[in-house]
């Protein structure tokens, strides 16, 4: 059988170096001409913000982040970049704070340079995400995607264990669901499976010795493969299924994921041969969904919706939410009935296998 296949590839430049955020940010302040920079890091981060801008003047620094940026939130701060004539856009944080900083990008234009502090993986992708009215839209713009990340596995070190093993199980969502997604493809399922493999070994790391570099070096690896993959990819099964628990219901964005991560796997897996078997070969186990939950027992990862706020009452609304979006590539025909029973077991945290029989 012949190979057949179109990829394409996102242009962004990347500086990796663990205790060179400021010395990079400021080079690539420089490289891209801008003297009006808007700072975008919620106030939690804000310690960690000025160590990284040391070296870089900003006419605005902006603090306002929400968690799945609400529509009010973006256009407060779309107003702000226009009232100080801001020519770039820093961002630094986690996803929320991408997110907002990729909300002033969609409608401005503004370039975007990313500083994360964690493995959310949404500075590698032009995947936007704005929630309004308990409704999350998506949706994928080049404008979006920041021009250049500045990687620096020191800035994470100050997150802690609990949100690093759910951070990282949220760039291993993207490695997984990029294999099945509507457009996966042999390269991005080259970068995903090395994405599992790097964030297989660096987060056991993280979790055994939160201070130590080499471990989070490999997590924020893994964590751009991912990112890469899923942004060529696009959005399977897991992903829909976790904007509609994060928009609708305001569950936390990472440990969303890693929660529902195993009941995607273990529902797609009898009809994912090939898929699987790239995910057992990265874990380096004999099934996919052994090595993966090896993993998860090792992080002691979080395991039940339940823990987060979610309900067996809104498991009817998430379905019928959540269908309609489900790309029809998924290896497996999605069903009202077999959704709710996904989303039934993952509330309580029951055995995951048990969803491969249905």
């Amino acid at each position: 059988m012949s190979l057949v296949f179109e990829h394409v590839t996102l242009g962004q430049r990347v500086l990796f170096g663990t205790g060179k955020a400021a010395d990079n940010l400021a080079a690539e302040v420089e490289r891209l001409g801008a003297a009006r920079v808007m700072v975008i890091a919620s106030e939690s981060e804000a310690a960690i913000a000025d160590l990284v801008c040391a070296g870089i003047s900003p006419v605005l620094r902006w603090n306002d982040v929400v968690m799945h940026v609400p529509v009010e939130v973006a256009g407060k701060a779309r107003e702000a970049a226009a009232e100080y004539n801001v020519d770039l856009l820093v961002s630094v944080g986690g996803g929320s704070t991408t997110g907002l900083a990729k909300a002033i990008a969609l409608t401005t234009g503004i370039p975007i340079v990313a500083v994360p502090t964690t493995y959310a993986g949404s500075e590698a992708t032009n995947v936007w995400g704005l929630t309004e009215a308990a409704r999350k839209s998506t949706g994928t713009d080049d404008r979006v995607l920041p021009v250049s990340v500045v990687y620096d596995a020191g800035l994470t070190l100050s997150l802690p264990v609990e949100l690093s093993v759910a951070s990282g199980l949220n760039a291993l969502a993207h490695c997984i669901d990029s294999l099945w997604a509507p457009r996966a493809d042999p390269i991005n399922a080259a970068l995903a499976a090395e994405g599992i493999r790097a964030l297989n070994q660096g987060l056991p790391q993280v979790a055994a010795d939160p201070a130590g570099v080499p471990g989070r070096e490999q997590a924020l690896y893994g964590c751009y493969l991912a990112a890469v993959a899923f942004a060529s990819a696009g959005s399977g099964l897991h992903h829909k299924i976790c904007h509609v628990l994060g928009g609708t219901f305001n569950l936390p964005h990472a440990q969303t994921h890693a929660t529902v991560l195993p009941y995607v796997l273990a529902f797609n897996a009898p009809a994912a041969p090939e898929a699987t078997g790239r995910i057992a070969a990265a874990f380096g186990t004999a099934g996919a969904l052994e090595g993966l939950q090896a993993l998860r027992e090792t992080l002691d990862a979080p395991r039940a919706l339940a823990d987060y706020g979610f309900r067996q009452e809104n498991i009817a609304e998430a379905v019928e939410v959540a269908l309609p979006a489900i790309p029809a590539s998924n290896p497996r025909p999605v069903t009202a009935e077999n959704l709710t029973a996904l989303l039934t077991a993952a509330l309580t945290g029951e055995n995951p296998k048990t969803l491969t029989d249905l």
